[in-house]
């Protein structure tokens, strides 16, 4: 049994910074995310892809903010229980919860925070015959780790940002890359289709359009693709297929919490501290809705700090908390260290 604190379900950017804000009250936190690394979809889709609303930076890549929330907790000691998901919930006599993933491990705390962004993300997969027995056998509908990809042709298909910017970036890794779109025109920045317009050009890359893949071909593994271009078929031989057509958000097994539920959503009391229907239980970031509901990573960072207050009332009732300054009070981390702005010198002038 895991015993913390604060339990967060979701390990994105919100989920991160709330590890932060809890610190400062001396509130520990453990978080449980179905991805296999903390980051959210800053870490799993758009990892190289620029935010512009963070306050204090101009510009900042998805996968660099993920790293600076990371070591910004990393004083607070957060424990991770990551590659499962959060399966039950129940309410124990005391007040406090257990969650138990898929996989079976239990967690324990006086407080639950859902930060689970949009939820769980399920691909949105091609209708092609047989595509679910090649699965994980050369059709992957995310791609994780690129040097998987090193030497192999790869079949890219897809029409917005993650297929574009991944057949950019294949091209220097796999041996041979195709991309195709069932239209002439592709929905993501100018500037990633003009470098594919550029690699096409330098054969790097072999683009088709307007195509769709159709059929594919291979036992036990794939080994080739069909597709149609004009009412004509061609078989390209490769050893990965990989359709991005994006993800659909669910709420997966949190639905079925006794929360409620707007729009695939967890309805909060923004008036107050973004606590569901169930007290102690609350939701923050893009998972949750209110009126007036903006799906802002800064907004979840505001939510997250609220949250964080009214936990520490419930597991300290009666204690009072007074709010310090960082810049004056310093902070204390778990592990010993201390940050603080230098001490003035006082000198005389004589």
């Amino acid at each position: 049994m895991i015993k913390t604190d604060i339990l967060i379900i979701g390990a994105g950017p919100t989920g991160l910074f709330t590890v932060f804000e809890a610190g400062l009250l001396k509130l520990k936190c453990h978080l449980i995310d179905a991805l296999p690394q903390p980051g959210g979809q800053c870490s799993e889709i758009y990892p190289k892809k620029p935010i512009y609303d963070i306050p204090g930076f101009p510009e900042i890549l998805a996968g660099d903010l993920t790293k600076n929330l990371l070591e910004q907790g990393k004083q607070f000691e957060p424990g991770f229980t990551l590659g499962e998901r959060a399966e039950t919930i129940e309410k124990q006599e005391d007040g406090s919860f257990i969650v138990t993933t898929n996989k079976g491990t239990q967690h324990q705390a006086p407080v639950v925070a859902i930060a689970g962004g949009l939820g769980s993300f399920e691909p949105r997969k091609p209708v092609i015959e047989g595509i679910t027995d090649l699965e994980d056998k050369g059709v992957e509908y995310i791609i994780k780790d690129p040097e998987f990809y090193r030497d192999k042709k790869v079949v890219i298909s897809g029409g917005g940002d993650s297929a574009l910017d991944w057949s950019i970036f294949l091209a220097d890794v796999a041996s041979e890359v195709t991309l195709i779109h069932r239209r002439n025109e592709f929905r993501g920045a100018l500037d990633s289709v003009e470098k594919v317009r550029e690699l096409t050009l330098l054969n790097k890359i072999n683009l088709i359009t307007p195509a769709e893949v159709k059929e594919l071909h291979g036992e036990g593994k794939l080994e080739a693709v069909t597709v149609e271009k004009e009412g004509e078929s061609t078989r390209i031989e490769t050893d990965h297929f990989i359709p991005l057509f994006g993800l659909s958000p669910k709420l997966g097994p949190i639905g079925n919490w006794g929360l409620e539920i707007e729009k695939n959503a967890i309805k909060v009391d923004n008036t107050l501290n973004y606590q569901t229907n169930i007290p102690g239980i609350f939701a923050i970031g893009d998972v949750n809705t209110y009126p007036e509901k903006l799906k802002l990573i800064l907004c979840g960072f505001h939510e997250a700090t609220l949250m964080c207050q009214a936990a520490f009332r419930i597991i300290n009732p009666g204690k009072k908390h007074v709010l310090k300054y960082t810049t004056v009070s310093g902070i204390d981390g778990f592990d010993g260290t201390r940050k603080e702005a230098p001490k003035a010198v006082v000198q005389a002038i004589k």
